[in-house]
């Protein structure tokens, strides 16, 4: 099967890679594209050197499968080229979300929704994938009403330019590109473009995708997102309203039992997820659990991933799985 990665020298489609070859993927080629600047630059793929090659060259090529994770303007324009020769395309970008018609998967909520005609499946936001990864199994039991989140967003979600550029601040370089103000020993309330409505464009990401992952328009959300000083592994602060009172034990079990939910809830033992220990795995930690004592049938959670792996690159590889194994590549 070939298997194309666009946007192969970035972090999101380097950790793409590397997950491709921790799951056995059934790979006979590897096609990694970038940008022309990068062709004929060598990667390395279960222990053999591929060269970069020119988008173009990828799609004469006729790949099976191709993981984008180029950017939103190069997936609008190179995605239906990929899908025209027959390609199942998974997009990273923002760029085919919130399109009619287009699925925004994350297997283990919705995964059931793809079909044999999806050509294109939307790969969502990297903060609404581990908080939906939690909402879903609450929502189908008690429905929930709102939910009020405040994320803490490492720099690795902005790309290796931010890490490196929040490591020569470290280090004492006091210059800031990337974003517009210094990020090293700060934090910036701010994360893509604000829109008119004073709100960020990654906000309205997490408002609009959460409803339609969970197929449910019913469900308010209301976002502030912000970028702190760390390498890898977003956080969030998540205020649920349930349509119905809830017993927190039950809550517990109930995503104690979730795939790919794991719970760490010893505050006693100072035990709670932290974005050191998410790093580099593939599950969504949850912990601080407690009831809302401000007002009836309302949740306080805590829930931490890896946001190249889980948040991106996994989310990815396991719906590029769903289409193995429903006989959808090649």
């Amino acid at each position: 099967m070939k298997v194309a990665v666009v946007g192969a020298t970035g972090l999101v489609g380097s950790t793409m890679m590397k997950i491709l070859e921790e799951r056995n993927f059934p790979v006979t080629e590897l096609i990694p594209v970038a940008s022309e600047r990068s062709v004929g630059t060598k990667v390395t793929y279960a222990g053999k050197e591929y060269a970069v090659v020119s988008a173009a060259t990828a799609i004469a090529m006729k790949p099976a499968l191709a993981l984008f994770s180029a950017g939103g303007s190069a997936s609008l324009e190179l995605a239906p080229q990929f899908a025209a020769v027959g390609c199942r395309v998974v997009d990273n970008s923002s760029a085919w979300r919130m399109k009619a018609g287009i699925k925004l998967v994350v297997p283990e909520v919705n995964g059931d929704v793809l079909t044999p005609e999806d050509m294109i499946i939307a790969n969502p936001n990297c903060s609404t994938i581990q908080m939906v990864m939690v909402l879903n199994p609450i929502h189908r039991v008690y429905g929930i009403k709102r939910v009020v989140v405040s994320t803490y967003q490492s720099v690795s979600g902005t790309g290796q330019k931010a890490v490196k550029e929040m490591m020569d601040q470290r280090a004492g370089n006091a210059a800031n590109s990337v974003y517009p103000h210094r990020i090293d020993m700060n934090v910036l309330p701010h994360i893509d473009v604000f829109m008119e409505n004073g709100y960020t464009r990654e906000e309205m990401k997490m408002t609009q995708e959460t409803c339609k992952i969970m197929g449910d328009d019913s469900v308010k959300v209301t976002a502030t997102t912000v970028r702190v000083p760390v390498v890898g592994g977003h956080s969030e602060s998540v205020n649920i309203e349930l349509h119905r009172d809830f017993d927190l034990n039950d809550i517990r079990e109930m995503l104690s039992n979730q795939a790919g939910v794991i719970v760490v809830d010893n505050p006693a033992m100072n035990g709670y997820p932290m974005p050191i220990e998410a790093e580099g795995r593939d599950e969504v930690f949850v912990g601080r659990m407690r009831r809302d004592e401000t007002q009836p049938n309302t949740l306080n959670c805590w829930i931490v991933a890896d946001n190249l792996r889980k948040g991106a690159a996994t989310n990815a590889v396991q719906i590029a799985k769903l289409l193995y194994n429903n006989g959808w590549l090649g």
